[in-house]
């Protein structure tokens, strides 16, 4: 294998992961007397809060995505490596990368966030998929918006077609968006465009195994959430544990639920990277931490973002931007302390709140700096939108999604609505039901079927 030397006696910082936290981690290095190398098997840093808005066609991949090479381009102490570390000597103080390179580190800094978790049934993945990725919203805007052509496309051919049902399974922040978005699409931006189907029509389900949706967030947001979901059209069940995914169905609490389109946002799992650390991991595969975010032994090394169990005030804290942000920041503090010979500050994490929009023109937020309040509605939509724009890095995508959520909110039509790749769904019947109201009586029958 090739070993990477740079030839620099100054020590080195290998960042694993152009998330949140590793792009942070990196940019505040700038300052310090250290070499940073960024290794990522993507080009780009993602701005995944606003990943559902992809998958529903407000927004095109270039909006929310800027490579991590023009993110650090004017930084002299940063370089980036576009591969994947696939093993981690932590003794010998590399890591091995997919190309066959190794490269050497004084610091390792793992954040590679974390992945779908389908609770040991990887098999529903081809039929449920998940929001991670870039690739992931394209192949949820392509079901989506395929869903609608299909079944226009079999009412001409057919006279009739299958209920348009979507069902979104788990009701945390990210199935709340998408339920919300898909309602939005066909009660608003889709209901003019076809002429033998009526998109209004189209039923949403939002299943969780919980009591109630947004589960992390206070009781009175949590009830908001469902009563704005359910004006919206959303039919939202609680206490529906899902027990089987397959090709066009959904089965929970013993009922099975035909499904056009189904989607997965109930569980994740940390990235396998964690575990060639040797250290200790919870349940997700999450890295635990100590307050200066090392694993057991290991001091060189810092867990960041989605891929670290750290708890504070006896609570784990959560997987999000903002506490991926401020661990990346926080490395940059603790290395500079080992560089002055002084004592490493402990990391503690700032919560300023969270928020989760519902649609067109709702969210909810429980804002906790610069002064605390619940908020809901339209108040809490603004205060979202202008967050949003805020963090996301590159003058150029603040205005180009500034521009995109005005052009939708006042001409009610979303630029990005394109279907790539093939044009099957899974579970698609393009069966023609026998006898002359046969195919009326099917849709019908299908249509009860979760009621």
């Amino acid at each position: 294998m090739t070993r990477l030397k740079t030839g620099a006696k100054r020590p080195r910082v290998v960042i694993v992961g152009g998330g949140f936290a590793g792009i942070h981690a990196a940019q505040a290095l700038a300052d310090l007397d250290v070499d940073a190398t960024v290794v990522d098997r993507r080009n780009h840093h993602l701005f995944q809060p606003l990943l559902y808005q992809v998958a529903l066609a407000v927004l095109s991949p270039a909006d929310i995505a800027e490579p991590i090479r023009s993110i650090l381009r004017h930084q002299s102490n940063a370089e980036v490596l576009m591969d994947e570390v696939v093993g981690i000597d932590v003794n010998a103080r590399y890591v091995t990368l997919a190309s066959g390179a190794q490269v050497a580190y004084d610091y390792l800094a793992l954040a590679t966030g974390a992945s779908h978790s389908y609770f040991g049934h990887n098999d529903w993945a081809p039929f449920a998929p998940g929001l991670k990725t870039i690739e992931d919203a394209i192949e949820i805007r392509r079901r989506v918006l395929l869903a609608f052509e299909l079944a226009e496309r079999h009412k001409v051919e057919h006279g009739w077609h299958p209920p348009l049902n979507f069902v979104v399974i788990g009701a945390g922040p990210t199935g709340v968006e998408l339920a919300g978005a898909i309602c939005d699409i066909a009660q608003l931006y889709m209901r003019h465009d076809f002429r033998h189907i009526d998109p209004t029509k189209a039923r949403v389900l939002l299943l969780d195994g919980g009591p109630r949706v947004l589960a992390a967030y206070p009781e009175d947001l949590s009830a908001k959430a469902e009563e704005t979901l359910k004006r919206l059209g959303v039919e939202v069940h609680t206490g529906m544990a899902v027990s089987g995914v397959g090709p066009g169905w959904v089965e929970a609490n013993g009922q099975r639920i035909e499904s056009a389109v189904t989607l997965w946002a109930a569980g994740v799992l940390a990235s396998a990277l964690g575990k060639m650390l040797g250290a200790p991991v919870d349940k997700r595969g999450c890295v635990l931490v100590d307050d200066r975010l090392n694993p057991p032994g290991l001091p060189e090394v810092f867990v960041l973002g989605d891929l670290a169990h750290f708890e504070q005030d006896g609570r784990q804290v959560p997987g999000v931007a903002q506490p991926a942000m401020q661990m990346g920041d926080h490395v940059a503090k603790m290395i500079a302390a080992d560089l002055d010979g002084k004592t490493r500050p402990a990391f503690r994490y700032f919560d300023k709140g969270d928020m989760a929009t519902i649609g067109r023109t709702d969210a909810v937020a429980d804002v906790k700096w610069p002064f605390k309040a619940h908020m809901s509605g339209m108040p809490a939509w603004v205060t979202w939108l202008t967050v949003h724009i805020f963090f996301l890095i590159g003058f150029r995508n603040r205005v180009s999604v500034f521009m995109a959520w005005i052009w939708t909110y006042f001409t009610f039509t979303r630029s990005a609505r394109l279907i790539t790749g093939d044009q099957n769904l899974p579970g698609w019947r393009e069966e023609v039901a026998a006898g002359p109201h046969g195919g009326a009586a099917r849709e019908e029958e299908v249509a009860r079927s979760v009621e």
